[in-house]
C-alpha cells in the first residue's frame, strides 16, 4: 500500500514540499513543475524518493498494523464484542490512535524526504552554500550537525498533523465506504469504489491539516541552515512576515496528490490484505 502511493504521488509530493518551504519562487504547479524539469530534469521530480518509500511502507505497515490493535481498544472502551463491526466514527477514532505510533517511524524518513526534495532550492536562495544530494550524505549530515535525536526535528509538528489529520482520514474513507455499500458488506465493494473512498478519505485528511503540514516541512527543511524555532514560533513568523495564505503554499499539487495516491494506498492495502487472508484460511 505504501509503496503504491509513493509511485502513484511522489512528483507531486515534491511539489508540495518545494512550493511550502520556498513560495516566492513559483508561481503555482505548473511554474513548480517546468522550472524543476528545466533546471534538474525528471529525475527532480522523483528526488527523495527512498526515503519516502522507507516513510511510507514504514508508516503504512505501523498504521494499519496499530489500526487493528486500537480497533480492540476503542471496541473495550464502548464494551462491545471483539468481532462487533464499529461505527464508521469508531474507526476514525483508532485511525488517529494508531497515527500516533505510526509517527515515530514517520518523522526521520521524512525528514530526510524533505531536505532532498528542497536541496535545490535552499542552495539557491543561498541558505546552504553545497547541498547533499544523497540518501546517505543527508544522513550524515544530519548524525554529525544534531546527532540521533536531529531525525525528529519537526516532532511535534509531525504529531500535531497525524493525530486529527487520520481521524479524517480514517473516518472519510469508512464513511465513503458505507455510501457506496449502501446497506451490503464493505468488504464486497470493487477497485473503483475502493479508489474514490481512498481518495476521499486523503482528501479529507490534507484540507484538515495542510498549515500544520506547511510548518513541519519548514521546520525540516529550513533547519539545515540553522536552529530553526518550534511549531508556534515558525507558524506565528510566517503569519506575520507572508500572511496566512502562505501557510496553503502548494495546496493544489497536493490535494491532486492526495487523491491519487490514496486511492492507490487503499485499493493495494484491501487486495493485499484480501490475498494475505486467503493464503492463511487455506493453511
Amino acid at each position: 500500500g505504501g509503496t503504491a502511493c509513493v509511485v502513484t504521488g511522489q512528483p507531486f509530493d515534491t511539489a508540495k514540499v518545494k512550493m511550502q518551504t520556498f513560495p516566492d519562487m513559483y508561481k503555482g504547479l505548473v511554474d513548480c513543475f517546468v522550472k524543476t524539469y528545466k533546471q534538474v530534469g525528471f529525475r527532480g521530480f522523483y528526488q527523495g524518493t527512498t526515503p519516502a518509500l522507507v516513510a511510507n511502507v514504514a508508516e503504512n505497515s505501523v498504521l494499519f498494523m496499530c489500526y487493528g490493535f486500537c480497533q480492540q481498544i476503542v471496541r473495550r472502551i464502548v464494551g462491545v464484542d471483539r468481532k462487533t463491526k464499529l461505527s464508521d466514527l469508531q474507526n476514525a477514532a483508532a485511525g488517529s490512535f494508531a497515527s500516533a505510533f505510526a509517527t515515530l517511524v514517520l518523522c526521520p524518513t521524512e525528514l530526510v524526504k524533505c531536505r532532498l526534495q528542497a536541496m535545490h532550492e535552499m542552495q539557491l536562495s543561498g541558505k546552504i552554500i553545497q547541498g547533499h544530494n544523497t540518501v546517505w550524505s543527508v544522513v550524515k549530515g544530519v548524525i554529525q550537525k544534531d546527532g540521533p535525536l536531529g531525525f525528529y526535528r519537526g516532532l511535534s509538528s509531525t504529531l500535531l498533523r497525524e493525530v486529527p489529520g487520520y481521524f479524517f482520514f480514517f473516518g472519510g474513507y469508512e464513511l465513503s465506504r458505507t455510501f457506496f455499500a449502501s446497506g451490503r458488506s464493505k468488504d464486497e465493494l470493487g477497485p473503483i469504489p475502493l479508489l474514490l473512498s481512498g481518495g476521499f478519505g486523503g482528501s479529507c485528511l490534507w484540507i484538515a491539516v495542510y498549515p500544520v503540514d506547511c510548518v513541519k516541512s519548514r521546520i525540516q527543511v529550513l533547519s539545515m541552515a540553522g536552529k530553526q524555532t518550534g511549531f508556534l514560533g515558525t507558524f506565528v513568523t510566517v503569519v506575520r512576515t507572508e500572511g496566512v495564505l502562505a501557510l496553503y503554499s502548494g495546496l493544489k499539487p497536493t490535494m491532486i496528490r492526495a487523491f491519487l495516491a490514496n486511492g492507490a494506498l487503499f485499493l493495494a492495502y484491501e487486495y493485499s490484505r484480501k490475498l494475505m487472508m486467503k493464503q492463511v484460511d487455506s493453511y
